[in-house]
């Protein structure tokens, strides 16, 4: 394996908490109810106004939702700082998962996610990733997923063939893009969409757990981790 392109949101992350919080109080501002847990998990991943539109049952994206949405989730963002409850950290193992695959020779490591340069620039900035991926891709790179452009321009980024390169992810639209890119599609368990669906998909493993991706990569196992 040449090149492992990640989602952020439910595979490296654990934003639920913001996310959730961020579209309710979006949807009160607008007099809009929210439709639940499971509908607002299960939009993460696509570009923000597309995300918003298919949650609130539009036919086109609505600007001034989509609007209030930033608005209102850079002020959590901010709460975060002194509310523990709104908190976005790794999944365990994640931090020593890609150390481990960050020390493999002639591996590339990308980023395939829903979220705004800026927002990926916030979440690489945190974690000190700024030297950990190779390609990152963003909203405002590609169109949304399940499109495969993403994983496509990581590809030529790195020059990594598709058979090559391997995408994990949590949600639908993840696999759906893999699948569409050519590319092994790998499906996490502790996301926010139900593996059985992604393997319904597609993807061709689910991971229970951080370190069994070296050895479906053919990599040593990671020591140490969660």
């Amino acid at each position: 394996m040449d090149l492992v392109i990640f989602d952020l949101d439910g595979t490296l992350i654990n934003s639920e908490a913001i996310l959730l919080r961020s579209q309710v109080e979006t949807f009160a501002r607008h007099g809009l109810v929210h439709p639940g847990r499971e509908a607002g998990l299960g939009i993460v991943g696509l570009t923000l106004n597309i995300a918003l539109m298919q949650l609130a049952g539009l036919d086109e994206p609505d600007e001034a939702l989509t609007e209030t949405y930033r608005e209102v989730f850079g002020a959590m963002r901010r709460q975060a700082e002194s509310d523990p409850t709104l908190a976005e950290p790794l999944f365990p193992g994640v931090a020593d998962m890609l150390a481990e695959l960050a020390r493999q020779p002639g591996l590339r490591l990308g980023i395939a996610t829903g979220k705004s340069r800026r927002g990926v620039e916030y979440i690489v900035e945190r974690f000190g990733w700024q030297d950990l991926f190779q390609t990152v891709q963003s909203a405002d790179d590609a169109p949304s997923k399940p499109h495969p452009g993403m994983i496509l321009r990581a590809m030529a980024q790195t020059g990594a063939a598709p058979e090559r390169t391997a995408m994990v992810g949590d949600s639908s639209f993840d696999i759906e893009m893999a699948v569409a890119a050519g590319v092994m599609p790998i499906a996490v368990s502790w996301g926010f969409q139900p593996p059985a669906s992604l393997v319904a998909l597609g993807a061709r493993h689910v991971l229970t757990d951080c370190r069994d991706l070296p050895g479906l990569l053919g990599l040593p196992a990671v020591a140490g981790s969660v």
